[in-house]
């Protein structure tokens, strides 16, 4: 099993992301996603940045994937569409359909979390497109993934979300710009104060959702670290993690020491609870509502 960092999902400055990607070479991680995926106006770093960092996690044995924005609203974003999926060096994780259209029969690509892949049929029709690798989208049960693992192509490898707050949805509004009462043309940026996203609460002050500008997240940190043995008895080929402001490579340890069998899932996940912005929670994989944290199946 490998274990990937996702892409990047918050607004940070260009130095922060720099020296977080060169804190991720040293840590055991195997796949690292690269690219804005979530919003077009966040220009801290551009195309040539993140080339410039995939070319140096390259060099420190990892291997790159390029991501494309999720839901794209103008032609300039169609245009940096076609560079990344042109790009000549790097696997393209695709995000939408254009990109898959993009990337068909030119390219292998990975089918991400967003494209809304539930059956056997869906998973051949872009298999023969050449997509090499999906990834399951985050709301799915581990039966249901059983069921299509026995379905998908020769050579598909599976990859899970496993870790990370969860992205439920994108807009064309901007959630954050809207909550300081700013047009999203005019935003400011605000996304960029909040580096783990804004948490945004019931009027009983409990933590409900967070707002990533024009993506809305679960508050909870869905995490399957203490689920690892039932991943491993499904067939997940990669595990996924998603980037936080704090303790990302302490968190890719705690998960590369249960899958070397160094450390038991019921004591990483104990260990993993004070690494974390929000209560945990893996009710989806469980077939239970999204913000439930089930323990009884803690090895």
């Amino acid at each position: 099993m490998k274990l990937s960092l996702g892409p990047l999902q918050y607004y940070w400055p260009r130095e922060t992301v720099q020296a977080f990607y060169a804190g991720i070479a040293d840590t055991p991680v195997d796949i690292v996603y690269l690219g804005e995926a979530v919003c077009s106006r966040r220009h801290e770093v551009k195309l040539a940045d993140w080339l410039e960092i995939a070319h140096m996690l390259r060099g420190h044995g990892k291997e790159v994937v390029l991501s494309t924005q999720v839901l794209l609203e103008s032609g300039a974003d169609v245009t940096v569409l076609h560079k990344i999926a042109a790009n000549g060096e790097f696997r393209v994780e695709a995000n939408d359909m254009g990109a898959v259209h993009c990337c068909a029969g030119k390219t292998p690509f990975v089918a991400g979390p967003h494209l809304n892949i539930y059956n056997g049929d869906t998973l051949r029709w872009l298999a023969s497109l050449g997509a090499s690798r999906w990834v399951m989208p985050v709301e799915m049960k581990r039966e249901d993934l059983a069921m299509l693992q026995m379905e998908r192509p020769k050579g598909l490898e599976t990859e899970v979300f496993a870790f990370g707050r969860l992205p439920l949805a994108f807009s064309a509004r901007c959630f954050t710009a809207r909550h300081l009462n700013l047009p999203k043309d005019d935003c400011g940026f605000s996304c960029i104060a909040h580096p783990d996203g804004l948490v945004l609460r019931t009027r009983e002050n409990e933590p409900f959702l967070v707002l990533n500008g024009i993506q809305t997240q679960s508050a909870r940190v869905h995490s399957l670290l203490g689920d690892m043995p039932s991943l491993v008895k499904t067939g997940v080929d990669v595990v996924r993690l998603s980037p936080q402001s704090q303790h990302t490579p302490e968190i890719i340890r705690l998960f590369d020491g249960v899958r070397r069998g160094t450390s038991s899932a019921r004591a990483a996940h104990v260990n993993l609870q004070e690494l974390l912005p929000g209560e945990p929670c893996n009710g989806y994989w469980h077939g239970r509502s999204g913000l439930e944290q089930v323990t009884e199946a803690l090895a």
